[in-house]
């Protein structure tokens, strides 16, 4: 297993200096921000360094959180996450997504296969801003396209990535969209018995293991007893690892021994260490499988 230099370097640069490299260092002080209807009345805001058109700058695209009740592409930590992303160099796109539980419930009393319609419908409002963007004047690597995404938007960018070929999604890709990798913040997805060698992209997953909402491992969703009309097992951070593993692709799992669903939001804190693993696992190529206990780190 190839150890993730990531923290190794954050020591090295702060006792001997280093030059600042593009997609991991902050660049660029001003960012621009300018906000568009993609779809219906659902809008984007789209971060980026002012002035800077580079032609192969990623793209990220950041999902909000809220149990597909609530949220917004203008949370708190969405935006300051964005800022940072854009301030070294990557395009950033924010986005709002039909909210289809706005006034129900997402736990064990909303049945399991609206639960699936739910998931559904947010991948297909992932790929239309991703449409939406492909044919905008910003300029960026159309296939470097990285899908981030906190608690509900983490479930729906996993389901993005990985399920192209299950039933309930496969109708969904009409054009071609070429994702290059996910980061995960408290996420899971409906089988990753789907993750292939085929469309295995390096995963960055950040996870509390004693999440009471979204299964650290494979798990009932919300943990709900079997016979409830929500009833529906989820596959989290540490199955999705261990499936990238087997196909030999790089992932980065993040773990929190005591943590429970907070590291949906703690995790916007960590983007140096997201920017590092974007920078090496899908820039660079490189293959980094490792586990880290990111309480460890964070004190």
């Amino acid at each position: 297993m190839k150890k993730f230099g990531l923290f190794m370097l954050i020591i090295c640069m702060s006792i001997t200096g280093w030059t600042q490299k593009r997609y991991v260092d902050s660049l660029f002080s001003k960012i621009d921000k300018e906000t568009f209807t993609y779809k219906d009345s659902l809008q984007l805001d789209v971060y980026s360094a002012s002035k800077d058109n580079n032609m192969g700058r990623p793209l990220i695209l950041v999902v909000h959180g809220g149990a597909f009740m609530g949220g917004s592409r203008e949370g708190l930590g969405e935006i300051k996450f964005s800022r940072i992303m854009a301030a070294k160099g990557y395009l950033v796109a924010s986005i709002d997504y039909r909210l289809t539980l706005q006034g129900k419930s997402f736990g064990c009393d909303c049945p399991a296969d609206q639960k699936i319609e739910t998931f559904r419908a947010a991948t297909d409002d992932i790929l239309d801003a991703l449409y939406y963007l492909s044919n905008s004047k910003f300029a960026y690597d159309r296939s470097k396209i990285i899908l981030l995404g906190s608690s509900a938007g983490a479930e729906a960018v996993l389901n993005t990535a990985f399920l192209q070929q299950h039933f309930a999604f496969d109708d969904l890709w009409e054009k071609p969209i070429t994702i290059s990798g996910v980061i995960s913040l408290a996420g899971a997805m409906v089988d990753a018995d789907y993750i292939t060698k085929e469309n295995a992209i390096p995963t960055l997953l950040v996870h509390g293991m004693k999440d009471p909402l979204v299964p650290y491992a494979t798990a009932a969703h919300h943990y709900c007893n079997i016979g409830t009309k929500g009833y529906i097992i989820l596959s989290g951070a540490r199955t999705i690892a261990d499936k990238l593993r087997l196909c030999e692709t790089s992932y980065l799992l993040a773990y929190a021994p005591h943590g429970n669903h907070d590291w949906s939001w703690l995790g916007y804190k960590y983007s140096d260490m997201i920017a590092e693993f974007i920078d090496e696992a899908v820039l660079e190529n490189k293959l980094i499988q490792t586990e880290i206990d990111i309480e460890n780190l964070a004190h």
